[in-house]
């Protein structure tokens, strides 16, 4: 099949970088170029030789440029086909000419709607409608219209232009094509996230549309039997990569497994961001150790003792920038990955001597609300994040005994992070540290159990700790075991039916308790 040869080309770009270069070699290469607006203007003003797009359609551009390529002389020029004889006689019935390169990018609405003083007038005027429109038409009939949204791509098309008289590859235009419907799909989500918010869409709508974007390629899933990768996420909250809150400093590359414990510590990390120094540490997704300290290695040394063996290989994230001294402890073990959201002077050259370890920089925020999708075989599950945070004046006591201003700062803590634990959680903290983790066991006093036996392995004494559970005491026997152990308060969202049994228990061990109201199971 030969190749259609570029005659004519339309140029209308928003984005203009590497465009004034691209169309001096496509005149070079004797292909007539038809312009609009401030895309006209820079060819021009480069002493590149254009033409306006009116001299095409015989009509001006108006309505502030809303309308000037929404027109039969240019969409027929783009769609006809150019083997079927009667397209070819109706175009020249009509002063119909073929156009056949697209060169467009649209309206940056996402970089518009992100400022955070856009007003609503400014969103909607940076829906393109024109460009849209021209590069679907473009992209339908890729047999013959050669059709660029990227600038990355300007090299390639000279080259095969340059390699085949002036023509580029069927297989390339197909790839471009895609291209163009993997483009207009992401900006019409963006509009409709947009408007989404603008109506105040609160709850799951009637449908969603997720676009994935391959962002980084996995070696493999969770096993290397699986193949996987991770994909950059528009949806309903926007558009969310992985670059867009990290930045990888040193070693090798971060699998799925890494993703995944990298989320878990970060989600984590961030409920004690304006707090004294905290440092996490997590293992399969789950906190093995978490502290508070007035500096960050003590943090890092009481979050350690929770369980000496599991931080072996583990991911560790800290609150504040990672310091000498906290670097050096760190470096004592081999862990996968530390998370910082800077590294002091010198801590980097230090740490980059484990080649395999990971050294990841937090470098925004992650979003609190929004939407989460979690697959299953027969459908996409979507739920609201759990973000919402409990505070002190939210807990209900409901015991005898009121809690303590240390208990309560205690309680508060293992709160925060008993929310980021695989149910069924059961939680022991002290002086703002992990004292035993029990988490994703299928009975809450089995959870209750392996904490205990966690905090035994290592030493630690449960007199005088208190106890998180990420949804209420079924029984009072929990509670009991609880009591046992040596705590002197409980939180726990309450609601069960047997709630006065769990709260007599406690008034008979002399226990303070609290209700959060709020239940966080993490399946």
């Amino acid at each position: 099949m030969s190749h259609p040869v570029i005659k004519r080309a339309l140029v209308s770009v928003s984005d203009k970088t590497g465009i004034v270069d691209f169309c001096r070699e496509l005149s070079r290469l004797g292909v007539e170029i038809f312009s609009t607006g401030g895309t006209l203007k820079s060819l021009q003003d480069a002493g590149v030789s254009a033409a306006s797009i009116s001299t095409i359609t015989g009509f001006p551009e108006i309505m502030d440029g809303r309308v000037k390529t929404l027109h039969p002389k240019i969409h027929g020029g783009l769609l006809a086909v150019r083997e079927n004889a009667d397209h070819v006689m109706q175009a020249t019935e009509n002063g119909i000419s073929f156009i056949d390169m697209v060169v467009v990018n649209l309206y940056p609405f996402e970089a518009t709607v992100a400022k955070p003083d856009v007003t609503f007038e400014d969103a909607i005027e940076n829906i393109d409608i024109g460009g849209p429109s021209m590069l679907r038409s473009a992209a339908k009939n890729n047999e013959s219209v050669t059709v660029v949204t990227d600038s990355a791509d300007y090299a390639l098309v000279l080259q095969e232009m340059r390699e085949n008289n002036g023509a580029t590859k069927r297989a390339t235009r197909l790839t471009l094509a895609l291209k163009v419907f993997e483009l207009t799909s992401r900006y019409d989500r963006a509009i409709a996230t947009y408007l989404n918010g603008a109506v105040g869409q609160s709850s799951a709508a009637a449908s969603m549309t997720v676009t994935l974007e391959r962002e980084l390629d996995m070696r493999y899933g969770e096993n290397p039997h699986q193949s996987a990768g991770l994909y950059r996420l528009t949806d309903a909250n926007g558009t969310r990569s992985f670059e867009d809150f990290f930045e990888k400093l040193h070693g090798k590359e971060l699998s799925y497994n890494n993703m995944l414990d990298i989320a878990a510590a970060v989600s984590l990390i961030e409920e004690f961001r304006n707090e004294e120094p905290t440092v996490v540490i997590i293992k399969h997704t789950n906190p093995c150790g978490v502290a508070q300290a007035p500096t960050l290695v003590e943090a890092y040394r009481r979050a350690f003792s929770t369980d000496t063996q599991a931080p072996f290989g583990g991911i560790i994230a800290f609150n504040r920038p990672l310091d000498m001294e906290a670097a050096m402890a760190v470096n004592e073990i081999f862990t996968e990955i530390l998370i910082a959201p800077a590294f002091e002077e010198g801590v980097l050259e230090m740490l980059m001597k484990k080649k395999d370890r990971r050294l990841v920089r937090q470098t925004n925020v992650l979003p609190k609300g929004g939407w989460e999708f979690k697959s299953t075989p027969f459908g996409m599950l979507v739920q609201e994040r759990d973000s919402k945070i409990v505070a002190k004046e939210d807990l209900t006591v409901v015991t005898k005994r009121q809690p303590t201003g240390e208990e309560i700062a205690d309680l508060m803590f293992a709160w925060k992070i008993c929310k980021h634990i695989k149910s069924n959680t059961i939680l022991y903290v002290k002086n703002r540290q992990t004292f035993g983790v029990g988490a994703g066991q299928m009975s809450r006093v089995d959870s209750s159990k392996i904490a205990r036996w966690k905090a035994s392995e290592v030493g630690l004494d449960l007199h005088g700790s208190v106890v998180a559970s990420d949804a209420f005491f079924p029984f009072a026997d929990g509670l009991l075991a609880a009591a046992e152990a040596g705590v002197t308060a409980v939180i726990q969202p309450g609601g069960s039916i047997r709630d006065n049994d769990v709260i007599e228990a406690a008034d008979a061990n002399n226990l303070a308790m609290v209700f959060t109201g709020m239940r966080h199971f993490k399946h």
